[in-house]
């Protein structure tokens, strides 16, 4: 069991938790987290939004009974933590564009920050896209060289993929997707990396929940991914 640092509200349905942990969390993995105990059944996959070798931070949606769960828990609070798990965001180096749509945006820091401190002459440009009320601008704005946000549009019109080298995704599947499809309609070379947030029972690929359909055959998006590369998910489509 791990103790719970902090348990900040941002929103009216966002949280940050930042919670004490040794570990080794890089860009783009995630944690099955669980404070309960027979009830919900299943442990939530959360992404990794901070780290450093003595805690783990937790960007999460209240969205059922687990994530509302955790949105009681206050400093002090123990919760079972099991990871990190996952392939994460591949290193890179250039101009890159990390796009968040929602929670998806939670990953984006800890990679924004990672990629920077790999190349600090890499430029980082990150757009993140909100249904309505926006939160983290000035922690995200810290850790790139370019912060673009949109509330209540698409995320994806903000981006021109002919000016990036690398484009790395995170967010609903069809906000992906199209921006995917983008990519490929105006000819944009840049690789783009998705993460998938597939529903998840065990983190570990062993019960296949969170099987998705790949060019290469299905893939486990917990222990294949959830990093793929986008010409993988959708490329059939």
């Amino acid at each position: 069991m791990a103790k719970i640092i902090s348990n900040e509200r941002l929103s009216k349905d966002f949280f940050l938790m930042k919670v004490e942990e040794e570990n080794h969390a890089v860009m783009g993995q995630f944690y099955m987290l669980r404070a309960w105990g027979e009830y919900p059944l299943l442990s939530r996959p959360i992404s990794v939004f901070d780290a450093d070798e003595h805690s783990v931070s937790f960007l999460y949606k209240v969205v059922g009974k687990g994530t509302e769960i955790f949105a009681g828990l206050k400093a002090g609070a123990e919760i079972k933590l099991d990871g990190p798990h996952g392939n994460g965001f591949p290193e890179a180096e250039g101009k890159i564009a990390l796009v968040g749509g929602g929670v998806g945006i939670a990953p984006l820091y800890l990679t924004a920050k990672t990629l920077k401190k790999l190349n600090p002459a890499s430029k980082v440009d990150i757009y993140l896209g909100f249904s309505d009320q926006a939160i983290l601008v000035d922690s995200y704005e810290k850790v790139a060289d370019q912060v673009t946000l949109n509330v209540g549009g698409f995320v994806t019109d903000d981006i021109d993929p002919l000016q990036y080298d690398v484009i790395m995704t995170c967010g609903p599947e069809i906000m992906m997707k199209v921006l995917y499809k983008k990519c490929r309609s105006v000819g944009a070379k840049a690789p783009l990396y998705v993460s998938m947030e597939n529903r998840m029972a065990c983190g570990i690929g062993a019960c296949l929940v969170c099987t998705c359909k790949t060019t290469a055959g299905n893939k486990r998006a917990c222990k294949d991914g959830p990093v793929m590369l986008g010409s993988e998910v959708f490329g059939d489509e």
